[in-house]
């Protein structure tokens, strides 16, 4: 009923829109020739099928873009949202074939292949923007060939159909989205799209073994062969110091490292503990440090002397159960200075709001967590009988494994939908 509905509106607006179109397409046509953003994967495919014209070149092939954007036009079905100007632009050049010029024909031709391949490319991976992002590779070239290599006889819809993702809880959403939500641009439409975005990510992303950690659940998650191995509690940024999206790889573990203080907390919330209490460091188990590494004799500073901008010293944290890092770190590759780590005081995992850390994740279940990739090389006992200045040591993983740090207030729950607060305000 929907798709029939929004047929029907359609094809209202391009009657009215039909007159103004065909006037001003040669009009326009260089200005908008001069401002096309060249896209990298509509010159890739015409690059490929070494031909200046795919969709103009035949009566089947015009057709075919119709119904091509027919199904692009009820994009919103599948949480898509498509570009209703552009394509009322090229139904008109469909249906001037016949008058329009080479140059007007290969520019409609491109714009209709860059509206098919990005339909294609959102269907199966989603459109997700980390703030790093090292795990997804291009697929441009996979979608050219669904599009020039398509079953014979298939219609566009049964290959819609084909390739849209089978994720169990991204087909709950989809139901979600068509059945429950009738307003596109409130807050519920957007969580639910981002959430099968994200769905469709992972679908074309991950590999049998990753880790997912919501901002937004304050959770994270193991996965083994698509199954849930464990789950738990984590502590997040706070709103001031939000965590970042990434999309990145643990390399190795951490047992009893030292924490050196990023300069910003150091200056802004240590430095004035300390010079209102000298034996804050010692109280806390912090040494100072200066750019080399070496240790200073915090007894023979002037404390009062120094301000944020003018102390050039660092704090770093003795290792074992007090560190603020706990007895394991896990290295995760990004440019922000972003793990996982543990945490030696477990009552923080009690409370009802997580939005706590500075921007690392804190994780409740650490041990559980480095046992399952590390099985042969993590001594439980040791760990948790630790005590200060125990040694650090760095253990590679034999495989670096996938971490998803995302945001999405949403939580499927078999066909059960939970809608969480949007905390840092970014939906």
């Amino acid at each position: 009923m929907y798709y029939r509905k929004q047929n029907r509106s359609v094809a209202l607006k391009r009657i009215f829109l039909s007159l103004f179109l065909v006037s001003s397409l040669v009009i326009n046509s260089q200005a908008q020739k001069d401002t096309m953003v060249k896209d990298t994967i509509v010159q890739q495919f015409y690059s490929t099928n070494h031909e200046p014209l795919y969709w103009f070149s035949s009566d089947i092939n015009r057709n075919k873009a119709t119904e091509w954007l027919t199904m692009i036009e009820s994009s919103e079905s599948f949480g898509i949202v498509s570009d209703q100007y552009q394509s009322n632009q090229i139904h008109v050049a469909l249906l001037s074939n016949n008058t329009l010029d080479n140059t007007n024909k290969a520019q409609r031709d491109q714009q209709i292949t860059g509206m098919v391949l990005n339909f294609l490319k959102n269907l199966q991976e989603g459109n997700i923007k980390f703030d790093y992002d090292e795990v997804n590779v291009s697929r441009d070239s996979m979608y050219i060939q669904q599009l020039l290599n398509s079953k014979p006889g298939e219609s566009v819809s049964q290959m819609v159909a084909r390739l849209d993702c089978k994720d169990r809880d991204y087909l709950v959403l989809k139901q979600y989205l068509n059945d429950s939500i009738t307003v596109n641009d409130t807050l519920e439409y957007k969580m639910i799209v981002l959430a099968m975005n994200y769905r469709r990510y992972f679908a074309a992303n991950h590999p049998t073994e990753y880790i997912v950690a919501n901002i937004a659940a304050t959770e994270a998650s193991y996965y083994r062969n698509d199954f849930l191995k464990l789950k738990m509690l984590t502590v997040v940024g706070k709103k001031k110091n939000q965590t970042p999206l990434i999309a990145s790889y643990i390399t190795n573990i951490v047992t009893f490292p030292h924490w050196n203080v990023p300069h910003s907390i150091a200056v802004k919330e240590i430095l004035p503990k300390v010079q209102k209490n000298e034996n804050y460091l010692e109280q806390h188990n912090y040494s100072v440090v200066n750019a080399r590494g070496k240790v200073m004799d915090d007894s023979n500073l002037n404390w009062k002397s120094y301000t944020e901008k003018n102390f050039p010293y660092f704090f770093r944290q003795a290792t074992g159960p007090r560190n603020a890092l706990g007895v394991l770190k896990f290295n995760l590759e990004n440019p922000f200075s972003i793990f996982l780590h543990s945490n030696g005081w477990q009552g923080v995992f009690k409370k009802n709001s997580r939005f706590l850390s500075h921007g690392c994740i804190q994780l409740e279940k650490p041990l559980e967590l480095a046992k399952e990739l590390l099985p042969e090389k993590i001594d439980i006992q040791e760990l948790k009988s630790g005590k200060k200045n125990t040694k650090s040591k760095t253990i590679a993983l034999t495989h670096k494994i996938p971490v998803f740090i995302i945001y999405m207030p949403v939580i499927v729950n078999g066909k059960k939908i939970t809608f969480l607060k949007d905390v840092y305000g970014l939906i």
